[in-house]
Formats: structure tokens, sequence, C-alpha cells
């Protein structure tokens, strides 16, 4: 039996969980397999909150999590030869490279979207923003031990987060947490400290039920966080926040959070793609007119052929996506009929700042709820196994 090369391009979420997949049900094919990515670590991206907050490590190197049997090669993919089965890759000196194969996997996620720079604020784009993020909130408050003037000190110990999906509402929680406990080493009475969560909705969670969201919201107005419903941020100058209503907000910080875009890096790859800038799959994953190309995760518009639901951007789809790409990808290999795409129950974890978090699934009919340690487990549980850490 010939040996196959299998290239995964990608070390986030579904890159990982992909590769898993292939090598574990297709072991009975010879296969050489090569990750590939811009960075030799995989990005813990759904906690980039935690740097935000305090001094804390979210990379874990990829030969950690595959010490054998796959080789690693560190670049950026530019375009991808279909025909040829060959893709064009940058090394990190910047030289163009092919690299040929017989199986592609494309896992090249998404890209945090950011605020126009004439916005201000900071947004969590990565690493080096949340550790920016940190390191202004944290000078703001030591500023404030010292400012005399009553106003100023309110905006210096003030933060807003634009932007109340799930990720602004965990950045939020996380910030009040850490800011609380800082003003208690410097003096400060936590109740000075201000998290505003700009939310454009009139509730939280729409994603879900209405009873998840009132309860997130009282969990987080607990917290130290409160909640403006129906206001959009439109820019953050010289420490004040204006928003879409014509109020304003005086503001040490404005950290934004306002979602995902498919990577686009994919506009020069010369695949299909949709408007939005997804890559077009079928039922199975596979890429159109491409042989041997499947695409997985947030780079790709996967969508339930029985109910016509779109999958979203979450790495608990990319995780299902990934478990059945292996049996696809088998399939393929063995001539036999392979398994469509079915979307993933409704399931999500909220982390409410540390050991607190909220759980929502609906099973019957019914909002099925769990809070406090539990949902807190349960959202730590998720993350890890994101990230394949046992």
């Amino acid at each position: 039996m010939k040996e196959q090369t299998c290239v995964i391009v990608g070390g986030g979420y579904a890159g990982i969980h992909a590769l898993k997949a292939v090598r574990e049900t297709c072991k009975g094919h010879p296969i050489r397999f090569i990750l590939i990515d811009k960075e030799p670590y995989h990005l813990r991206k759904v906690l980039l909150f935690k740097p935000a907050a305090a001094k804390t490590d979210i990379s874990i190197p990829l030969k950690n999590l595959f010490p054998e049997d796959v080789e690693f090669v560190q670049g950026t993919v530019t375009s991808i030869k279909g025909k040829e089965k060959t893709l064009l890759f940058r090394n990190k000196n910047g030289q163009e490279q092919p690299l040929p194969y017989d199986i592609l996997i494309l896992a090249v996620g998404s890209v945090i979207r950011q605020p126009e720079p004439e916005q201000g604020g900071i947004a969590l784009t990565g690493v080096e923003a949340a550790e920016a993020v940190r390191d202004k909130w944290l000078a703001n408050m030591r500023q404030a031990v010292h400012e005399k003037q009553p106003s100023e000190r309110e905006r210096l110990l003030t933060i807003a987060v634009a932007g109340a999906g799930i990720s602004g509402i965990e950045t939020a929680a996380e910030l009040a947490f850490a800011m609380r406990a800082e003003a208690k080493n410097l003096g400060i009475h936590p109740e000075e400290v201000r998290v505003y969560l700009i939310n454009a909705q009139n509730r939280l969670f729409i994603e879900g039920s209405a009873k998840m969201g009132r309860k997130l919201e009282s969990a987080l107005t607990d917290g130290g966080v409160t909640i403006l419903h129906g206001q959009k941020a439109l820019h953050e100058w010289d420490g004040m926040l204006t928003l879409a209503s014509g109020r304003t907000l005086a503001v040490g910080l404005c950290v934004w959070s306002l979602g995902l875009l498919p990577n686009p890096a994919l506009r020069s790859m010369g695949l299909p793609l949709t408007t939005h800038g997804q890559v077009v799959v079928d039922e199975s994953y596979r890429v159109a007119g491409t042989p041997g190309v499947y695409s997985i995760g947030d780079c790709a518009r996967i969508v339930d052929p029985a109910s016509g639901q779109a999958d979203t951007m979450t790495c608990k789809e990319a995780s299902g996506q990934a478990i059945r790409l292996g049996k696809i990808v088998l399939a393929d290999l063995d001539g036999t009929p392979a398994p469509a795409h079915k979307s993933y129950m409704d399931f999500y974890c909220i982390g409410l700042g540390p050991e607190r978090g909220m759980v929502w699934t609906r099973k019957w009919g019914l909002d099925i709820i769990m809070t406090g340690k539990l949902g807190w487990k349960l959202r730590q549980f998720t993350w890890n196994i994101a990230s394949m850490i046992k």
C-alpha cells in the first residue's frame, strides 16, 4: 500500500483535533502526517481574557501535543495548487517553498474582528494585545491611588468591554475579579472599580434561552459588572467612550470584543469561498473542485444537510467536525460511502471569573442550566478538552 502524505494546515482547535482524529481512524493506512502553522505552538485562543487579567501562558508547544510520528513545518500557506496537489508556503525566513500532498486538511480558523484605528481602545486579538490590556488597567489603578480629583480617579478605575457575546462576558467577568482583587492590594475599596459590559442586544445570550440570559446577568452583576443593554460603542477618545445613543462614559480603557471573521489568508489560496470568506465544502467537508482537500472549523462554511443549519465559530463544533472528518477520510481512502455532517447539540459553557461558570443545554425541549462549582468544572473541562489537555 503506497504511503500517503496528509498535510494539516493550522494548529488551532480544528487543526489539532483533525490531526488526532485522522491519525487514530486511519491507522490501517500508511500515512505521513505534516502539520504546518505560522507558530510552533497551539494558542488557546478562547482564553485570551486570561493574560488580560493576570500573567499566564495560554500556549502549548505543538510538539508537546504530538510528540511522535508528526512532522512540523513553521510557515504560512500562500496558495494551493489543486490540480498539482501542491501547496506553497512561506517559511519563517520568508522564503516560499512547495509542499506536495495527497490529503490536505485546511483548518486555518478565524481572526478576531478589530475596530477601526480611529475607534481607539484595545481589541483582544492576541497575547500581546491581552498583555497591553493588563498593563493599562494596572497602571491606571496605581495612578488612581494618588489621584486627588474624584472624577479622574473614577475614570481610572473604570473599564468598558464593548461586545457582549460569550467572549465579552468572560472578559468582563475576569477583569472585574482581577481589578477588585488588585484594588484590595492597593488600599482601594473594591466597590470603586467599575466594569461596564456594552451589549448591542436587548438581553444576554441570544444563542439560547432568555432564562439563561437572566441568570448570566445576575451572576455578572454580583461579580461587579454593569451591563448596558441596547447600546453600541462607537469610539473611545481621550478617556471618553461614546455610545450610539449619544451617551458617554469616562473610562480608563475600552476593550473591544467584536467576534470572529474567517481567516483573511484564505482569499489568496485559490479555493472557492462564500461571500463571507469561508471555504465552500460539501456535506462531507470536501472542498469543491479540489480532490483530496477538506476543510473544517471556523474557516469553512459547514451546513447540516438535514436541517439547513450552519455551524457557528466555536471550538466545540470544530472538535465534533474533526471526529467526523477522520471517518470521512477513511471512507474516501477505502472507497466507501462517507458520513455527512450533523449539527452539534445546543450546549454552551461560560466562565464567570475564577471558579465560577454556567452551562446551558436544551434537551427534550427543556432548558437545563448548571451553575456554581459544577458550571465552573464543566467550563474548565471544555477548555481543556478543546486543547487536548488531559
